[in-house]
């Protein structure tokens, strides 16, 4: 299976090498003619603003967004999540407008507010995963079409999926726990 890593801007080296561990054959993806043969694509963090930018920019917007609305899989964390969202609260962003979702931006504050806790998600089973969120959006709300996995403790949903496209607001790739990249490669792999 051949699974893309947008690799625009962002923490993308990380996702590479989970890929390959569970056996997948990663690719870099900069120019829409990258995205033949890809199985699926990972958008990591980073930048929302500027990956948008990019992403037009390198006119990777319209094959991107034509792609998932034919069932093609992505996985959005954190700026992808934003990217991922028909509607981004209080920006101009250009997002793709793929899930039937809103979501906010640094909903926890800057940079110096990032933390740490464990999340459960039952679509992983009964052990808790291990979220890092770093200036992480939100989901404000959503409609009936979009699964909400996770929650934090005061109710805020936190990771999402609608079809084949997973968000998370959080960063699994900065631990040890490969369950949310392998959730998304047999995503990927369903028929």
């Amino acid at each position: 299976m051949k699974i893309g890593v947008l690799a625009l801007q962002g923490a993308f080296a990380e996702h590479l090498g989970i890929l390959a561990r569970l056996g997948a054959d990663p690719a870099l993806v900069r120019l829409p003619g990258e995205l033949d043969g890809l199985d699926g694509l990972v958008i990591p963090g980073g930048e929302s603003t500027t990956m948008s930018r990019l992403m037009l920019e390198y006119e990777l917007h319209r094959p991107l967004k034509d792609r998932a609305d034919a069932g093609f899989p992505i996985m959005g964390i954190c700026a992808g999540m934003i990217l991922l969202a028909k509607h981004v609260s209080g920006s101009s962003l250009q997002s793709l407008g793929l899930m039937d979702m809103s979501v906010r931006r640094n909903a926890f504050g800057s940079q110096v507010d990032s933390f740490e806790t464990d999340i459960e998600i039952p679509a992983l089973g009964g052990q808790p995963f291990h979220g890092v969120f770093i200036r992480a959006p939100i989901i404000e709300s959503a409609n009936s079409t979009v699964e909400l996995l996770a929650r934090l403790e005061d109710g805020t949903a936190v990771a999402a999926r609608q079809g084949k496209l997973l968000a998370l607001a959080f960063h699994p790739e900065l631990g040890g726990d490969l369950r949310l990249h392998r959730y998304f490669l047999e995503l990927a792999s369903a028929g």
